[in-house]
C-alpha cells in the first residue's frame, strides 16, 4: 500500500475536522501555463508519459540529478523508457513535494495505491495508459472530475486569444477559461528578441512604433482586448523588482537606442522597465483586474543546455537580490495616484517572505479584503516546508484568513492534486494552532477561514 490515505498529512483531530470544510471545495486555478487549444480540443493522452513528463521540467531536473542521459528525459527515447527512468528515480526524491504529488495524481486519477518505483513502473505504466484510453480521462474531463470553476491561462499580448474564444461560445464546458496578459517580452528590453517582438506587436496593433511612449500605447490596446476576452489578471514575470524612474525623454531614447541595435547598460534597461511597469499598473488599476508580480528566478544559467533546449526547461534557480525598496516605490508611486491595482507579491526566495507580509500592511485599500496579497508558495518553494513557512509568516504578520490561497503554476492537466496538498497542509498548520489552544476550536469561524482560503476569497478576488 502507498502513502496516501484519508489522513495524509493531516496529524491531529482538529486537520482532519478542518479538511471536511476543504476537500471538497472548488479550485480556482488562476496561474498556470496549460495550453488552452488543448482544452477547446479535449485532448486525449495517448499514455501517462506524455501527460507526466511533457514540458514537465520539474521532474526533468530530477531525472538529470539522478545521472539519466537528456535523450531519455527530453529527447528521441522512446516513451517507456523515460517513463521508466522517472519511475527508477522517484524511490531517491524522500522529501521531495514530487514524490507526493505524484502519488496523489496516481490515487486520485488512476485508482493506484502502490508505489511507483522501478519494479513497478511497468504495471503502473499500462494501468495508467488503459484509463487514459476511457472518455474520462479527457483533458475537459480531467478538469471537470477535479473541480475546477476557472483557469487562468498565461499569454502573450500578440496573442489573438482564439482558443479562448472558442470555449468562451461553448456551452458543454462548465469551467471558464480566462487569458492572463503576460507582457514580459515587451518589457525585458535587455533580453534576446526585443526588436524583432516589437515589430510583431506593432503588426498586431496595426501601427508604428516609433519609442517607449507607442509601446505603452500598444500594450493598452492588447490589455482592452484581452479584458475584452474576460481577463482577470495580468502577469509579470520579473528577474527582480525593478524601480528607476526616469523621464520620458530619456526612456524614449534608451528604447530607440535597442531597436537601433545598441546595447543598453542596466541602469538604461531598469528605466525602460519602470516606466512600461508604472503605465502597466496603472492601466490594470482602472481596468479593476490583478496584477501579479513574480520575481526572484535567475534563468538561464547553463548557457549549453539553453542552446540546445531553449527557455523553462528546468535550468534555472532562485535568485538573492534585495528588492524591498524598489518594491514599495512601485508600490507607492502607483498608489500615490490612486490607481494601485489589486496585487499579488510572489518571491521565489523564501527569505523574502517577512519582508513581503510587512509590505502588504503598508498598501492595503477598501477595494477588496486583502487587496494586497503574498502569493502562494511558488516554484522552488512549493514544497511542504515552503508552504507552511509561507503561511505561518502571513499568519504572524498579516491576515492569513484573506489569503488567495494556491495555484498549480504547471502545464499538466493531472497538476490540480496540488490543490489538495496544500489545503492538507493548510488543515494541518491550523488544526495545531487549535489543537495547542492558540486558537478556540470554534468550528463556525473556523469553517470559513478554511473554505474561504479554499476558494471563496479567490472567487471574490477575482470577480467570477
Amino acid at each position: 500500500m502507498g502513502i496516501i490515505n484519508d489522513d495524509f498529512l493531516l496529524k491531529t483531530e482538529a486537520a482532519k475536522k478542518l479538511y471536511e470544510f476543504s476537500k471538497d471545495m472548488p479550485i480556482v486555478d488562476y496561474h498556470c501555463h496549460i495550453n488552452p487549444k488543448e482544452i477547446a480540443e479535449n485532448r486525449k493522452f495517448q499514455n501517462i508519459t506524455q501527460v507526466w513528463l511533457g514540458g514537465d521540467h520539474y521532474k526533468w531536473r530530477l531525472m538529470r540529478s539522478n545521472g539519466v542521459d537528456e535523450n531519455e528525459i527530453t529527447g528521441d527515447a522512446d516513451d517507456y523508457t523515460k517513463f521508466l527512468r522517472f519511475a527508477e528515480m522517484l524511490p531517491k526524491a524522500i522529501g521531495n513535494p514530487m514524490y507526493h504529488w505524484c502519488h496523489l495524481e496516481l490515487k486520485r486519477f488512476f485508482g493506484y495505491d502502490g508505489v511507483l518505483n522501478g519494479d513497478t513502473a511497468k504495471e503502473v505504466y499500462e494501468l495508467c495508459n488503459k484509463k487514459l484510453q476511457n472518455d474520462d480521462m479527457t483533458v475537459r474531463a480531467l478538469i471537470e472530475k477535479s473541480n475546477v470553476k476557472m483557469i487562468g491561462t498565461t499569454d502573450d499580448p500578440i496573442d489573438d486569444l482564439k482558443w479562448h474564444k472558442v470555449l468562451k461560445e461553448d456551452k458543454t464546458f462548465k469551467t471558464a477559461v480566462y487569458p492572463t496578459f503576460r507582457p514580459d517580452k515587451a518589457v525585458n528590453i535587455d533580453k534576446p528578441g526585443f526588436a524583432e517582438y516589437i515589430e510583431k506587436l506593432a503588426k498586431v496593433c496595426n501601427m508604428k512604433i516609433y519609442d517607449a511612449d507607442d509601446v505603452k500605447v500598444a500594450l493598452s490596446k492588447r490589455l482592452d482586448y484581452f479584458c475584452e476576452n474576460g481577463c482577470r489578471a495580468t502577469d509579470h514575470g520579473l528577474d527582480y523588482v525593478v524601480y528607476e524612474p526616469a523621464n520620458r525623454f530619456v526612456v524614449n531614447n534608451i528604447f530607440k537606442k535597442v531597436m537601433a541595435g545598441e546595447k543598453v547598460t542596466q541602469l538604461e534597461a531598469d528605466q525602460y522597465k519602470t516606466a512600461l511597469m508604472i503605465d502597466l499598473g496603472k492601466k490594470i488599476a482602472e481596468k479593476g483586474i490583478v496584477m501579479q508580480l513574480h520575481y526572484g528566478a535567475q534563468r538561464n544559467t547553463n548557457s549549453n543546455m539553453f542552446e540546445k533546449l531553449g527557455a523553462d526547461t528546468g535550468f534555472d534557480c532562485v535568485s538573492v537580490k534585495n528588492c524591498s525598496e524598489a518594491l514599495t516605490g512601485y508600490l507607492n508611486v502607483l498608489c500615490k495616484d490612486n490607481l494601485l491595482p489589486k496585487t499579488i507579491i510572489y518571491s521565489l526566495n523564501p527569505n523574502d517572505n517577512q519582508m513581503i507580509d510587512t509590505v502588504l500592511g503598508c498598501f492595503q485599500g477598501t477595494e477588496a479584503k486583502g487587496k494586497i496579497q503574498h502569493g502562494s508558495a511558488w516554484w522552488f518553494s512549493d514544497t511542504k516546508s515552503g508552504m507552511e513557512e509561507q503561511l505561518k509568516s502571513l499568519a504572524n504578520l498579516s491576515l492569513l484568513g484573506n489569503f488567495v490561497g494556491m495555484l498549480t503554476d504547471s502545464r499538466s492537466f493531472l497538476s490540480y492534486t496540488r490543490h489538495e496538498y496544500f489545503r492538507r497542509i493548510l488543515c494541518n498548520v491550523i488544526g495545531e494552532w487549535v489543537e495547542n489552544g492558540e486558537y478556540p476550536d470554534d468550528y463556525k469561524t473556523l469553517k470559513e477561514i478554511i473554505e474561504g482560503i479554499s476558494y471563496n476569497n479567490a472567487e471574490k478576488y477575482f470577480g467570477l
